[in-house]
């Protein structure tokens, strides 16, 4: 029998190398929801046409940029619309995306001068999934909001 997804999850956190370094930022819980059929996995900027490995991208005036000074915003939201698709195919109202991430990041993103420095924000994919109505939280809020998931998907 074929579970049916009860979430959206950034797919670095699901095991998927897919960040900027071609690693991935696994998280045992949604590892296991993954394979397990429930963790619906999404990578903005990979679904969007970017390589793995690829430069850093950071968040500048809105704008998507990479390290070597490519706007790459385009790409990352072609890859947020094809998130917010699935989280509507399949009625997903929670999504656990990695935070900082120029794409994912739910409450903080790094300040788009590449030095380090975080900021309060908002990715472009965690945006546009929070302004259609799915809550979005990151890896380390995870575990409690899991609690939240009907007792079959646990």
């Amino acid at each position: 029998m074929k579970n049916t997804p009860c979430l959206l999850a950034s797919a670095c956190l699901c095991g998927a190398p897919c960040r900027y370094d071609g690693r991935a930022a696994p998280h045992p819980e949604l590892v296991r929801l993954y394979e397990q059929g429930l963790a619906l996995p999404v990578c903005p900027e990979v679904d969007g046409g970017l390589p793995a490995p690829r430069p850093p991208c950071e968040l500048r005036g809105g704008r998507a940029v990479s390290k070597d000074g490519r706007d790459v915003t385009e790409r990352v939201l072609a890859g947020a619309e094809q998130a917010l698709e699935l989280a509507r195919r399949y009625n997903l109202r929670l999504a656990v995306l990695k935070e900082k991430s120029p794409a994912c990041g739910g409450k903080r993103i790094y300040d788009g001068t590449f030095s380090g420095r975080v900021i309060a924000g908002q990715g472009l994919a965690a945006a546009l999934l929070a302004a259609n109505g799915v809550t979005v939280i990151n890896e380390d809020e995870c575990v409690s909001a899991l609690d939240l998931l009907p007792g079959e998907s646990r």
